[in-house]
């Protein structure tokens, strides 16, 4: 199954969807946060200029089948946050809007993730890379069944800050 033949995912009370230019203003709202600012590769301020770069860089990742990125919503219809496989590494990220945290929405969007990346894709492993101070983001691994690895911390340097990523795991 290819990234183009998703249309969307349903589980856990949750559907994961594609992203549509129509989202664009959504994305403002979700996106353009200090901790999203700080924590993610997104441009902080996140204005409408960003959100329409960002869905250009989604649709080109999605065609080209490097990256899985979708929509969480309740309803089908209004983004909530975002989940995202990338289908080269594995690798798994997501982001929440501040007014939906709290609700399990992102530890739902993951098991739903996770599970579609094991079954249709056939991927082994599926890894998300964490601060070990995001204390949020490592309950929603832990919750969705991943496990810390013994590997070394990545050292990474992003908007003019280093930090260091510990690796998660969940296995087929």
């Amino acid at each position: 199954m290819s990234t183009s033949d998703v249309t969307s995912l349903t589980g856990y009370g949750i559907v994961l969807r594609h992203w549509t230019e129509h989202d664009t203003p959504v994305m403002v709202e979700l996106f353009d946060t200090p901790d999203i600012g700080h924590r993610t590769p997104l441009p902080s301020p996140f204005d409408m200029a960003a959100a329409r770069e960002y869905l250009q860089m989604i649709q080109s990742a999605q065609a080209s089948g490097r990256r899985l990125h979708l929509a969480i919503t309740v309803d089908g219809r209004h983004p909530r946050g975002e989940v995202l496989l990338n289908l080269k590494t594995g690798s798994i990220g997501y982001g929440l809007g501040a007014t939906y945290r709290g609700q399990g929405l992102v530890s739902r969007a993951v098991r739903l993730i996770t599970d579609h990346a094991h079954r249709s894709l056939a991927m082994p492993n599926v890894f998300a890379q964490i601060e070990p101070d995001n204390h949020a983001s490592i309950a929603v691994v832990r919750g969705a069944g991943f496990r810390l690895t013994d590997e070394a911390p990545e050292q990474v340097t992003d908007k003019g800050r280093t930090y260091e990523l510990l690796t998660w795991v969940h296995t087929a």
